[in-house]
């Protein structure tokens, strides 16, 4: 007789433990471990509710990303008092995302957002010296204000929407901000946690958790998160940014099959 838990045979559940260990790993590093770990719990549960699944996952997410942000917090030099202001507007906005996701077109985003993903991608490869150092650009009030625009951009489109909000986050700090991957990188773990909060703020008064599996999935994810965030801090922008390549090169994929498919 198989061994059952929540309903589903212990194979099957076990499978979804290690690929929410995969997805701590591959979020504290460059994000996106929603790739792996949202799939992955659909699969296992194919006939639950879906807000309950959602909710369940970031029991998991928040797990992961508290985990990863101290341990970032505890060994790179972060700009607090922009970071503040980003968390912020982060926090605000994801919440106000989940509140008016009903109104917009996925089809029309999944297009837009991959179109976004190919840019990424394109300025990263051709880029090679991309946040392999340190040089930011802004300073004081401004640095303040463009994290929060950041913050409240990236965190609304989390809340409707979501996927690649790690990546953005970590293109933006790049990009935008001249820091380097080590540090966009810890930057988006704080930010993410941020917009996880904010969902749960839904998911759990409303009921749309299952505890046990969460819990469970929280301690996979933690483990991952432990990993991948050692690995990233260990081994610098240089490790980073080939992560991140990678990440891109899926997300691009996911969200193009999505688009021809209709």
């Amino acid at each position: 007789m198989d061994i059952m838990f929540f309903g589903v045979d212990g194979f099957s559940f076990l499978l979804l433990l290690l690929l929410s260990g995969f997805a701590g790993f591959v979020d504290a590093v460059v994000g996106g471990g929603g790739l792996i770990q949202v799939p992955a719990i659909f699969t296992t549960f194919p006939n639950a509710v879906p807000a309950t699944l959602l909710g369940t996952n970031k029991v998991a997410s928040i797990c992961g990303t508290t985990l990863a942000s101290a341990r970032y917090m505890g060994r790179v030099v972060l700009p607090w008092r922009m970071l503040i202001g980003a968390f912020i507007t982060t926090l605000l906005f994801a919440f106000v995302g989940a509140k008016v996701m009903s109104t917009v077109s996925k089809e029309w985003m999944r297009a837009f957002v991959l179109v976004l993903l190919i840019v990424v991608a394109i300025v990263t490869w051709f880029s090679k010296e991309f946040g392999q150092r340190h040089a930011p650009r802004y300073f004081g009030r401004k640095e303040i204000l463009m994290g929060m625009l950041v913050g409240a951009v990236l965190g609304f489109y989390d809340g409707f929407f979501g996927p690649g909000m790690g990546t953005f986050l970590i293109f933006c700090f790049v990009y935008f901000f001249g820091y380097d991957f080590l540090l966009a990188s810890a930057m988006s773990k704080i930010l993410n946690w941020a917009s996880n909060f904010a969902a749960l703020t839904y998911f759990v008064p409303t009921g749309h958790v299952i505890w046990g599996v969460g819990l469970l999935m929280a301690g996979a994810n933690i483990s991952g998160a432990w990993i991948g965030s050692h690995m990233a801090i260990r081994r610098g922008p240089g490790f980073v940014r080939i992560f991140f390549l990678g990440i891109l090169a899926v997300l691009i994929t996911k969200l193009g099959w999505q688009v021809w498919m209709g």
